[in-house]
Order: C-alpha cells, then sequence, then structure tokens
C-alpha cells in the first residue's frame, strides 16, 4: 500500500481526499503535494492507495472535509458520491472533477446537500501532460465553495494569471457543461488537422507530410497544440502505420451534439467529427453497401462482390 505524503514544496495550507489514482488522478496527486497541499488518496489498487476504504480516507481529513472525486462518468461516479454522502456531513465538500454528464451535477448535489454537504462540478482538460504543465478547470457550483477550493484549484492549474486557466462559470452543472463544449470543439479540430493530413498524404506532390506540419506550428493561424501534438505523433510514426483507423468517443460530443439540437444551434462539424468515428469502427458500412447496391440499380455501375471477385457493370454516368 502506498503511503500517505505531504507536498515537498512549500508549506502544507490544505489537506484533502481524492478517489481515483488513475493516469489522471495519479498525476494530480502528485502535483497537488508539489505545490503544497496534502493529499490522502484512496484507490481500488492496493499498489496506489494510501489508505484501505472510503471510510479510511474521510477519517483522515479534517474538517471541513474536502474529497475530490476523479473516477470513470456514469455509474461509478454516481456509486462513489453516494458512498461519501453519508459519511460526510455539515459544511464538508464533494468536487467531481472527472466527465461526468452536466445532468448527473444537480442530483448529485441534492444528494448530498441533505447532509450539509456542498458539491462542485469541475472540468479537468490536460490529459497525462496536466502534471507538469497545469490543467484547465472549468468549475460549476457556489461561489462560497469555490472559495473554499481555491487553493485547490491554484496548485492545479497553469501558471499565469488564474483567468486563463480557471472559470467559475456558473451554478452546479456548469462546469461540466463548459467541459461538455469544449470536448466538442476538440472534435472538431482533431478532426480538421486528420483531414488535412489524409490530403496531404494522398497527393504525390508532398515528400514529406511530418515536415510540412512542424512548419505550422509557428507563425501560423492553425498554430495550437493539438498541432504539436500531432507533430509529435508523426514524429514518432511518420506514416501513422502502428495505427488502426478506429477511433472511440467519451460521451461528451454526443452529449454536446444532444444540447444543438435541442437548443437550435447548428454544429455540423461536430456533427461530421462524431460521426466519421462512428464509421471508423465499421469493418464494412452498411450504408456505403446501399449506396453502391443503389448506384447499380440505377446506372448499372459496378459494384464489388463480397467474395473474391469483383462485379461487372456500366460505368457511365
Amino acid at each position: 500500500m502506498a503511503r500517505r505524503g505531504r507536498a515537498e514544496k512549500g508549506s502544507t495550507s490544505m489537506h484533502i481526499g481524492l478517489v481515483g489514482l488513475g493516469k489522471m488522478g495519479g498525476n494530480m496527486r502528485s502535483r497537488l503535494r508539489d505545490k503544497g497541499i496534502e493529499v490522502t488518496g484512496y484507490d481500488p489498487n492496493p499498489d496506489v492507495t494510501d489508505v484501505a476504504s472510503l471510510a479510511a480516507l474521510v477519517e483522515a481529513l479534517p474538517s471541513p472535509k474536502v474529497v475530490w472525486v476523479m473516477v470513470p462518468s456514469g455509474k461509478i461516479t454516481r456509486d462513489t458520491v453516494a458512498n461519501l454522502a453519508p459519511l460526510l456531513g455539515d459544511g464538508d465538500l464533494v468536487i467531481d472533477g472527472g466527465n461526468s454528464k452536466w445532468t448527473d451535477d444537480e442530483v448529485n448535489a441534492k444528494l448530498l446537500a441533505e447532509r450539509g454537504t456542498g458539491y462542485l462540478d469541475c472540468g479537468v482538460s490536460g490529459g497525462v501532460w496536466g502534471k507538469d504543465n497545469g490543467y484547465g478547470l472549468m468549475a460549476g457550483g457556489s461561489k462560497h465553495h469555490v472559495e473554499l477550493a481555491m487553493p485547490i484549484f491554484d496548485a492545479l492549474r497553469p501558471e499565469g494569471p488564474r483567468e486563463e486557466g480557471f472559470v467559475h462559470a456558473g451554478g452546479v452543472g456548469a462546469g461540466h457543461y463548459s467541459k461538455m463544449v469544449h470536448n466538442g470543439i476538440e472534435y472538431g479540430l482533431m478532426h480538421a488537422y486528420a483531414e488535412g493530413y489524409e490530403l496531404l498524404e494522398a497527393k504525390g506532390i508532398i515528400h514529406d507530410v511530418p515536415a510540412v506540419f512542424k512548419a505550422w506550428t509557428r507563425g501560423t493561424v492553425v498554430r495550437s497544440w493539438l498541432l504539436d501534438l500531432m507533430v509529435r505523433a508523426l514524429e514518432e510514426d511518420p506514416k501513422l502505420d502502428n495505427i488502426r483507423g478506429y477511433a472511440q468517443d467519451s460521451g461528451e460530443g454526443r452529449w454536446t451534439l444532444e444540447q444543438a439540437i435541442e437548443n437550435a444551434v447548428p454544429m455540423p462539424v461536430l456533427a461530421a467529427a462524431l460521426f466519421a468515428r462512428f464509421a471508423s469502427r465499421q469493418e464494412d458500412s452498411p450504408s456505403i453497401k446501399a449506396v453502391a447496391a443503389l448506384r447499380n440499380q440505377f446506372g448499372g455501375h459496378a459494384v464489388t462482390q463480397a467474395g473474391p471477385t469483383s462485379g461487372t457493370g456500366s460505368t457511365n454516368g
């Protein structure tokens, strides 16, 4: 079992509990400790946890007790909050830093409020790089609870002006709603770079596609951290030969598109990027099969047979 540690730099200004010590949670524990926050972490994995149970974690904390939840969204997060509720009380605070759907936040907040416990939702961006670079943070909840947690937010966010790495976006749910839209934008940006990559590769006139992307990283209007990461990926694997053309989605893109429809906001870029991910998972697209069948029916266009032979037909029109 891992040992509970204090910060190695600076004085300890706060002591919090952290539930979930995976890639993100583990890195956040390290950054918080390095920035002067004492952290007691709990995880079912005995190799990384500081305590043996949620109850032990809560017992180790001073009052008011602050617990940051960093576990997968959905049922796991809801169950964690429900399990924490009877262990906490008046004046305590739970922060959900995972990628929960914003509609879950009101339910969680209401459950905790029955015992006088506060709730904040916090969208977190930064991935595996956040440990060193800091995390972009979007918080939802009351001003009082945000102020209580501000030493945590200041420790996690990037260096520089607070407003360039942290926002109190609004009431409960606003943090995760902001992060949802952030991820929807991310879908579109990534797919734009991906389409550009494919077109550059398709045209024989381009001799060094990775070099073209690298040349865009300074001075151009398309430069960004995502572009920097694209260059890094191409330097490691110039033709992306070691990666299968299959992309999952973690939910936020779908939720953003649902909200776009509900609020009559046109988001064709996100829709195209999301649907492209769906298409990537199909070994043999049923819709393209239907298109091929229709082209064959109305114009006699050739179709490719499912077996080893190819069909024949007219190539007119």
